[in-house]
């Protein structure tokens, strides 16, 4: 295949709807949370993928990668990446930094970052009632760095992070081409990753008894091209699969936990699909650390259905629209809140 930017499709205008209808994403329609779904989630499996064999020189193994690849993406949406590279003092190093961050004694510190403005590129938050249950810093991590400058080693234990995590991403577009039988940088390419934007949230989780009520987010997809998860204290997060049943995720120790993005689906023209998710404090002993990044395109990056995953029999299923314009459709770019409902043509 030609080494072009790969052709997208626009076929039709934007026309936004206010109605959410999580069922067109999954076999069920969500609803809210009560303790019976809560409790009703199950312990599944979920695939597991070896980054390194991605890679592989032997040529079998690394075919019989790709092809796991390529399943757990279109059958479930989701996956636990190992051996990814990023070294384990690089992840405790994060989880060190966000401690001190987080330090109970320092909220008079965190409160400057409050939002002031749409366009604040650090941005702190306390919340506590029933849909929402915790304490949070979210930054833009690329194109530009940005993180509070104190405690200086939990700046520099991020900038790390995200930049050996970035170096996964980029690898694993490139992987999830080839399984796709593109050429290999035919994603990259397509979302403009060398500029991509990138969101990430630190959140600390309440322990139960210190909670208003058992959510700690709602339900909800996540724009971009893959989202990243990390965690320090495992259980909590809940995923809606294909089958419609909610699972319970439980991260291996230094594995990340890898979910379609919205833009992902959107290329693909619904062969991949951006799964919806929460999390849930119920069940929390221990206050709980997490580190969730968003892995977008470019803010001027155009997305729609791509000529290859488009014919006679598969018309496009998703208005186009730019990634800036898709995250202002529901807020601003920092507040990354999908609007995957309101591109859906049918």
């Amino acid at each position: 295949m030609a080494n072009t930017a790969p052709p997208l499709l626009l076929q039709g205008s934007y026309k936004p709807t206010n109605t959410t209808n999580y069922s067109k994403y999954s076999s069920i329609t969500a609803t809210c949370p009560n303790n019976d779904t809560i409790n009703g989630a199950v312990d599944d499996g979920i695939p597991t993928i070896d980054y390194f064999m991605l890679f592989s020189s032997d040529p079998n193994q690394r075919s019989l990668a790709l092809k796991t690849l390529s399943h757990a993406c279109e059958d479930y949406g989701f996956f636990y990446l190992v051996n990814h590279g990023v070294p384990d003092s690089v992840l405790e190093s994060v989880f060190r930094g966000m401690s001190e961050f987080f330090d109970p004694e320092q909220v008079e510190y965190r409160r400057q970052f409050e939002k002031k403005h749409p366009t604040d590129r650090i941005r702190w938050g306390l919340r506590s009632y029933p849909g929402e249950n915790r304490e949070y810093l979210k930054v833009v991590t690329h194109p530009q760095f940005h993180c509070p400058p104190k405690p200086a080693a939990f700046s520099e234990a991020m900038e790390e992070y995200y930049k050996r995590l970035r170096e996964v991403v980029h690898g694993l577009a490139k992987a999830l081409s080839k399984s796709l039988g593109l050429e290999e940088c035919y994603i990259y390419k397509a979302f403009n990753l060398k500029s991509g934007f990138e969101v990430s949230a630190m959140n600390l989780y309440p322990p139960n008894f210190q909670s208003n009520g058992s959510m700690g987010i709602s339900d909800h997809t996540d724009p971009g091209l893959f989202v990243s998860l990390i965690q320090q204290v495992d259980g909590g997060l809940q995923i809606l699969s294909h089958q419609g049943k909610w699972i319970n995720v439980y991260i291996p120790r230094n594995a990340i936990l890898m979910q379609i993005g919205d833009q992902l689906e959107i290329l693909s023209n619904g062969k991949y699909k951006s799964h919806v998710h929460r999390v849930v404090v119920e069940r929390n002993e221990v206050r709980r650390l997490t580190v969730a990044t968003l892995h977008g395109p470019s803010l001027d990056t155009f997305l729609s259905p791509a000529m290859e995953f488009v014919d006679d029999s598969h018309p496009p299923l998703y208005y186009g629209m730019t990634y800036k314009q898709s995250l202002e459709a529901n807020g601003n770019e920092v507040d990354v809140q999908s609007n995957l409902e309101q591109l859906r043509r049918y």
